[in-house]
């Protein structure tokens, strides 16, 4: 608990300031004037702040002074940066306003700090519409036109992260969805690594504990192996580039908490069986002119003296990554038998991969007068401006549009007379269409690709020579959402569906009053409200759906939490008693404010008893998800309004659903000791199975009622002991 002692507080203040004048000036030698700048920033934020605390009980000055020493250390910001830093809170929660700002520190620090304040007129959003998007909105905006703004937003965000214990366990849940929704991407497009990695583990920290404390614990138990490393493997290397002539640091580190848990979830491994654990970089110091040829002989040195896995070599040098990542990867047998990824960069390298899109602001801010041959960054900002001022669409579109952008790679392709075309990876025929022409992409019925006639949902390759076909009789259809993947021809598709959708509106409203008829309802206003909600679409798109019978009469009973009368079942004695008992919606507990809605259990993670959860308010009832649910995030992420603190009951004895995937070699009897082992030693009910086999290989689904999640892992390590058995792992 913290313990206020004012006198040590004011001590520690100007501790941290003049310590944030240290390492500024580690970055570039401060003139007189930026010193004052930074000077009356912080007298002015110091007495905007004063007498305010952070939840934890700390003065709020200490958060802004972190931020911007973030800024400085680990993004490499100077001093402009500081300033905005040491304001980016004072509009938003005090008496200050940006004109005084402006007057002070003149317009680009007034503007950067106006693109870090939040939306402050919520009243105007309507109840569909969310606070967390327009905020992620005006944010994006702002940093088109200074990128200080997302810098600065990753550092404030980072901090955030670092002191989120202090909040509340709903709070915890929203800001670590926010983080995991668009700041963690945001960061991996711009380079900044370090900062990607460190936020994936404080959100897994707060979303997923038990496995993150686990895991974490395994990691350092570690600690001899490292020390036989550095004897057996980074001591030989050293060794090598000494011989050699070259000047290098080297640097180790171990695979994140993170990085761990998402292999063990995605290739379904065992912690044991994670092969590249261990990172060494080495980092050399050569003229910018031999920077290739020196990476490449000190790569060729490596694997002369280590066996590489030739699957896991990466070329990063010769084509960088479109965020300006440059290195060589490769990963290597040591001599105790442990994988260990090697790169290889040299310090320029290192610079940009340290600070991302950052190093290449800062090159640009210092030499304004040089030309930058790839301009993708700035190609990537006008990408994003056009999108994001397109003010027919809800800032959730534009920002899912956005975020959709981040993670993916380049191909090149061309035009029939040669010219070059970049798209992302996974890029179509209907893609290229629309990046030539928005009226080609309307009217595309095809291409030839290298001579051979293709569907508009073709996938381009690399070198991909591509001719459009088109067709004036042709016209967007809603399936071409799922085909295209750039937000150009997304843009486009959207926009002629939306004035399809405004010509059905009127069609779709007294299509709807008529179904409300036929199933036994009147279409009042908070009935037509209810279903709205329901679906979550906007009105034109709901109305169109409509129209085109897209929704059904039973989609809109279930909207209204009336279901359609189902056939009756027949089950056998002991198993219809079993069921007629089970009630897991009762074992959840809410917060007081809402303890008396009706509770149900989400179809998409299938929560069980112990599993980390949170309640999603959905009309008039509560759905309760797993915390690490990807549809329980984004809904946290975006409406944060919604999001209810939850929690299992004490002693509860109720069953829940749940289901396991199974892999197996494919042998006489495994299937009879799989259902002997649920239904007759573990006594658990199987309410179905699938099982098929091909190539001697079996695969299988088993969904079964469980108590909770110990007895699931407990059934899940008895599984593995059949013989022939492979893989478990829950679905």
């Amino acid at each position: 608990m913290y313990v206020i002692d004012e006198q040590q507080e004011q001590q520690e203040i100007e501790h941290q300031y003049e310590e944030l004048l240290a390492e500024c000036g580690k970055i570039k030698t401060l003139s007189n004037e930026e010193t004052e700048t930074i000077q009356r920033a912080f007298a002015m934020a110091r007495s905007a702040h004063d007498g305010t605390r952070r939840k934890s009980g700390e003065p709020y000055i200490f958060h802004p002074l972190a931020v911007a020493r973030i800024a400085v250390c680990e993004v490499g910001l100077g001093p402009i940066a500081v300033v905005c830093a040491l304001l980016h809170d004072v509009v938003e929660d005090t008496d200050i306003t940006l004109d005084a700002i402006r007057a002070v520190f003149g317009e680009r620090v007034a503007r950067i700090v106006d693109g870090l304040t939040k939306v402050d007129d919520v009243m105007k959003l309507q109840s569909s519409e969310s606070k967390q998007a327009e905020n992620f909105r005006k944010i994006l905006l702002a940093m088109c036109d200074d990128t200080y703004v997302i810098f600065l937003k990753l550092c404030d965000r980072l901090h955030n992260m670092r002191t989120l214990d202090s909040m509340s366990d709903t709070k915890k849940l929203t800001i670590s969805s926010e983080t995991q929704y668009l700041y963690i991407p945001l960061a991996h497009r711009l380079g900044l690594y370090n900062i990607k990695t460190e936020l994936e583990e404080l959100v897994m920290k707060y979303t997923n504990p038990g496995p993150y404390a686990k895991l974490s614990a395994r990691i350092n138990q570690l600690a001899d192996v490292e020390a036989q490393l550095q004897e057996c493997f980074v001591e030989p290397i050293r060794q090598m580039l000494t011989a050699a002539g070259l000047r290098y640091t080297i640097k180790s580190r171990k695979k994140s908490v993170y990085s761990c848990w998402r292999k063990m979830e995605n290739k379904h491994v065992a912690f044991d069986e994670i092969y590249d654990l261990y990172a060494m970089r080495i980092i050399l110091d050569v003229p910018i002119e031999s920077e290739k040829e020196e990476c490449f002989k000190v790569y060729a040195m490596i694997i002369s003296k280590f066996p590489p896995n030739p699957n896991r070599f990466r070329d990063w040098i010769t084509s960088p990554k479109k965020n300006g990542y440059e290195s060589l990867q490769t990963t290597v047998m040591s001599p105790i038998g442990r994988w260990v990824e090697v790169q290889i960069r040299t310090e320029r390298m290192d610079e940009i991969a340290e600070k991302g899109m950052a190093a290449h602001f800062l090159y640009k801010e210092a030499h304004p007068e040089a030309t930058v041959e790839n301009n993708s960054v700035e190609e990537w900002l006008q990408q994003i401006r056009t999108t994001l001022e397109n003010t027919e669409k809800s800032a959730l579109d534009l920002v899912e549009e956005f975020k959709e952008s981040l993670y993916t790679n380049e191909i090149y392709v061309f035009t029939p007379k040669g010219a070059t075309i970049k798209l992302p990876s996974g890029a179509t025929v209907l893609d290229f269409a629309f990046y030539i022409h928005s009226q080609l992409g309307l009217h595309c019925i095809g291409a030839k690709v290298n001579s051979r006639v293709v569907p508009p949902n073709a996938k381009l390759r690399i070198g991909d020579q591509v001719q459009v076909l088109s067709s004036k009789k042709n016209w967007p259809q809603e399936e071409w959402l799922d085909i295209a993947v750039t937000p150009r021809a997304r843009e486009h598709i959207k926009d002629y569906l939306h004035e399809q959708w405004r010509l059905s509106q009127q069609r779709g409203e007294a299509k709807l009053h008529a179904m409300l008829r036929t199933i036994g309802t009147r279409a009042t206003a908070n009935n037509i409200q209810k279903i709205k909600r329901f679906f979550g679409i906007s009105d034109l798109e709901f109305y169109y759906r409509i129209a085109n019978g897209s929704i059904t009469d039973d989609d809109l009973l279930r909207s209204l939490g009336r279901e359609k009368k189902q056939e009756q079942l027949i089950f056998l004695e002991p198993y219809k008693k079993y069921l007629d008992q089970q009630n897991p919606d009762s074992d959840i507990l809410l917060c007081d404010d809402h303890k008396n809605l009706k509770t149900q259990l989400a179809t998409c993670c299938k929560p069980i008893q112990g599993d980390e959860v949170v309640g999603i308010l959905d009309g008039d009832k509560i759905t309760v998800h797993r915390t690490t649910c990807k549809v329980a995030a984004t809904e946290m992420s975006v409406h944060e309004n919604r999001v209810i603190r939850a929690q299992w009951r004490n002693g509860g004895k109720v069953s829940f659903l749940s289901g396991l995937s199974i892999t197996t070699i494919d042998r006489k009897g495994v299937l009879r000791d799989l259902t002997h082992l649920i239904s007759q030693k573990l006594d658990l009910y199987i309410r179905a199975i699938t099982f098929e086999a091909t190539d001697g290989v079996g695969h299988g689904i088993v969904m079964l009622y469980i108590h909770d999640l110990g007895s699931l892992n407990q059934l899940i390590d008895q599984i593995k002991q059949i013989e022939g058995v492979q893989e478990v792992y829950r679905i």
